[in-house]
């Protein structure tokens, strides 16, 4: 595992955020999945899929700005920043976001495990 890996991980992961594309998506995510959104509320791996299948989640912009990777064994802490633009269950959604997300290695791949999500 090195840090060019995560960061093509978090590329990816990107892109399949910005095009809601459920195929990538459920392979990068791990089945047992947390995450902490901004209003607190935890979500599932089921729960994020059926947002993206619903079109709740509509991204026009969003610039990355990748601030620290820890390599510990066979798993990634990641922090990244946002700018970001778009809507959340028709609601407008804008400013910076730092996310922590937990990438762990696994026989069929990486798969993010857990992370979370606060406005700054």
């Amino acid at each position: 595992m090195t840090n060019t890996e995560i960061i093509d991980l978090e590329n990816k992961l990107l892109e399949a955020i910005k095009k809601s594309d459920i195929s990538v998506l459920e392979k990068i995510l791990h089945d047992d999945l947390l995450f902490i959104v901004p209003n607190g509320n935890v979500i599932t791996k089921a729960l994020d899929l059926a947002s993206h299948r619903a079109g709740e989640m509509v991204v026009d912009e969003i610039i990355p700005t990748i601030e620290q990777i820890n390599i510990i064994e066979d798993t990634a802490v990641v922090t990244v920043v946002y700018d970001s633009k778009g809507s959340m269950l028709g609601n407008r959604i804008e400013g910076k976001f730092r996310y922590i997300r937990f990438w762990k290695k696994f026989p069929d791949g990486f798969k993010v495990i857990g992370g979370s999500c606060t406005q700054l």
